[in-house]
């Protein structure tokens, strides 16, 4: 097989930093990981756009489900904007209606707002009641890829469904594994998907301050890209590669 692309998921400045310097391939440009990601600041879009590998921008203005209003897409249309401005790479978009259903609505508008730049389907799709219908209804949009853990809380566990999507996709678009991957997971999923990308945070706990933590400032048991975390799943992808 050939070298399998590694994304990395940061959502702050020293993420990005530690993931570029491990060998990422692509950034996902977040904040606040610890809700699934919600859109960066422009500040950190700049940054990011600064970098010596791509970065994608997640654009989702708020935690919980994603079916949006009038008030969040408008949101979003000035954050796709402020990535295309600043000069990423690309825009992590997902939608979706009250039964789980991609939102292809929604999806096309913000597409034809992103224009040129590159755009992946985020884990809304995990909420489609028929992963094969989303699977046709992201081809249909344009997307590149797909990030999945195949409708299952991490990618170990979706699995068959993983592998239903890759056949399904037929070469059409990436299928994008995400949730859960790390060294000690990585053999089992591959080879047995014939995927071309992954996603992973590749973080580790990060020593927090009590009283952050009492007053509501930092989140009990935070995570933060290392670059050690980076450099061993690089390295293990690396080694699946044909001698």
């Amino acid at each position: 097989m050939s070298t399998v692309l590694l994304e990395v998921c940061v959502d702050d400045a020293e993420g990005l930093a530690a993931a570029v310097a491990g060998g990422a391939d692509r950034i996902e440009l977040c904040s606040a990981l610890a809700l699934g990601g919600l859109t960066p600041s422009r500040g950190l879009m700049a940054r990011a756009a600064a970098a010596p590998v791509p970065a994608y921008a997640m654009i989702r203005p708020r935690g919980g489900g994603f079916v949006y209003g009038d008030a969040d897409l408008a949101v979003m249309s000035d954050d796709i904007a402020a990535a295309r401005d600043v000069g990423l790479a690309g825009v992590v978009l997902g939608a979706s209606r009250p039964d789980g259903r991609l939102d292809t609505a929604v999806l096309a508008r913000l597409s034809q707002e992103a224009g040129p730049l590159g755009r992946t389907l985020h884990r809304a799709v995990d909420l489609s009641p028929d992963l094969s219908e989303a699977v046709d209804s992201a081809v249909a949009l344009g997307f590149e890829r797909i990030l999945t853990s195949g409708g299952q809380r991490t990618a170990v566990e979706g699995i068959d469904a993983l592998e239903a999507m890759v056949a399904r996709a037929a070469g059409r678009i990436s299928i994008m594994p995400g949730a859960g991957i790390r060294v000690d997971t990585l053999a089992r999923l591959l080879p047995r998907l014939a995927v071309t990308e992954i996603h992973a945070s590749c973080a580790l706990p990060v020593g927090g301050d009590p009283r952050l933590a009492a007053f509501g400032f930092e989140m009990a048991g935070a995570r933060r890209t290392g670059r050690a975390a980076v450099g061993a799943l690089k390295g293990a992808l690396l080694a699946l590669r044909p001698r």
